[in-house]
């Protein structure tokens, strides 16, 4: 196969997109096929800040100057050349290729449903509504998409308002290696490394300052375990720095002694950190897949997250579930439920600790990558034979004309 690859803009900033992009890519490259990836290249490169003239010349890259590029370069790819969107936010860009063979990979549609008002806890501003309108605009003019979850694809099928050609599901394989460590050691090497006292063992939460990812929830879920528990691990937040809302909560928790922020850390540094944890306590509001489930499951680290999809879909039956909070729902008595849930893991015997990770381990397995760009090079080459079919019947018919 031919393919060409579009993707965000490196000066954005994004992480996990690269990374996606790059996995594709490569493994695309390693099972035989030609790749390019396209993306826009950064003309204003000076302006670096986050001011609103930063914004719109990025603006000005992505929207006006790459698609005049790309325009240029389709005239120049064989026909039977693939073109994946690495990611549906690049909708904007799908009516340049529309008519040709491609495909659509679909993450999550968080932002999408905000600026349609389905979130409550989340709400976005006027420009970004028609910023994500715009999105839609493209992706909708697709007909060929690969969604991370069954959530994601019942998302796209309402933004659709129909069946598309192609809706396929593939869960995410890892980009890069998980394995169960001795935890003993693992808390060792992590206790040197960010000066904390983790030896004894620790609750996890790794993600960023995202509403949806719902630090505060973990906050509270723990001071609501600490109050009542006999244990006192410490909880470990890996990510972002933490925002003001969220300093203010660490420094009225009563147990702020035992509460550690860490950014920055480094792979080997997060797999460390998987590996020694008692438990990844993981209460998301709403995920496009939920990576950190399926990590620290791989890692042999038991699973305490959210009962609403995709959650539910990664952590299978491996994973303790906790209740979503509802809009209306007081915080602490949502806390204090989770809490009995985080006492329950907290207190596994040993037996059950060992049958747990077990279960994780087996869990884990489902999200192997080389089986998943297994299965997205088959659904690659259904689209290309797809699109074929119907270009030669396109021609036959009018050759009878």
């Amino acid at each position: 196969m031919k393919l060409v690859f579009f993707s965000h803009s490196v000066l954005l900033g994004h992480q996990s997109m690269p990374r996606f992009t790059s996995l594709l890519a490569e493994g695309m490259r390693r099972r035989g096929h030609q790749v390019v990836v396209w993306a826009p290249t950064a003309r204003f490169p000076w302006v670096k800040s986050a001011s609103s003239a930063s914004k719109w010349l990025g603006y000005i890259d992505q929207y006006v100057l790459f698609p005049l590029q790309v325009y240029q370069r389709i005239k120049h790819c064989p026909v039977d050349t693939l073109f994946v969107f690495t990611d549906h936010a690049l909708g904007p860009w799908v009516p340049l290729v529309a008519e040709r063979p491609h495909a659509i990979h679909c993450h999550d549609f968080l932002a999408q449903r905000s600026a349609l008002g389905e979130i409550p806890q989340h709400s976005t501003g006027w420009t970004g509504r028609i910023y994500q309108a715009f999105i839609r605009w493209g992706y909708k003019h697709g007909a060929n998409f690969i969604s991370v979850s069954l959530r994601t694809r019942r998302d796209l099928h309402r933004f659709l308002s129909r069946i598309p050609t192609c809706t396929e599901v593939v869960y995410n394989g890892f980009n890069q290696q998980f394995t169960q460590l001795i935890p003993e050691q693992a808390r060792q090497q992590l206790t040197i490394r960010t000066g904390f006292q983790l030896l004894n063992g620790y609750l996890l939460h790794v993600g960023g300052n995202q509403w949806y990812k719902n630090r505060e929830g973990v906050i509270a879920i723990y001071n609501a375990w600490r109050a009542k528990s006999q244990v006192s691990l410490p909880l470990l937040m890996v990510g972002a720095a933490p925002t003001h809302e969220l300093a203010r909560q660490h420094q009225d928790s009563d147990f702020k002694q035992d509460i550690y922020f860490v950014e920055g850390l480094a792979d080997e540094e997060v797999r460390l950190a998987y590996s020694g944890a008692t438990a990844l306590l993981f209460p998301s509001l709403a995920e496009g897949f939920g990576w950190p489930i399926a990590e620290a499951m791989a890692s042999g680290c038991p699973v305490i997250t959210t009962e609403e999809t995709p959650m539910t879909e990664v952590g299978g039956s491996a994973a303790f579930y906790i209740p979503l909070q509802s809009e209306n729902e007081d915080l602490v008595h949502w806390a204090e439920v989770g809490a009995r849930v985080v006492e329950k893991v907290v207190q596994l015997c040993p037996e059950e600790r060992q049958e747990t990770i077990l279960q994780c381990l087996t869990n884990a397995h489902r999200f192997n990558t080389s089986e998943a760009l297994d299965r997205i090079e088959s659904i690659y080459l259904e689209i290309l034979q797809c699109s074929e079919s119907k270009i030669y019947a396109k021609a036959k018919a009018l050759a009878v004309e």
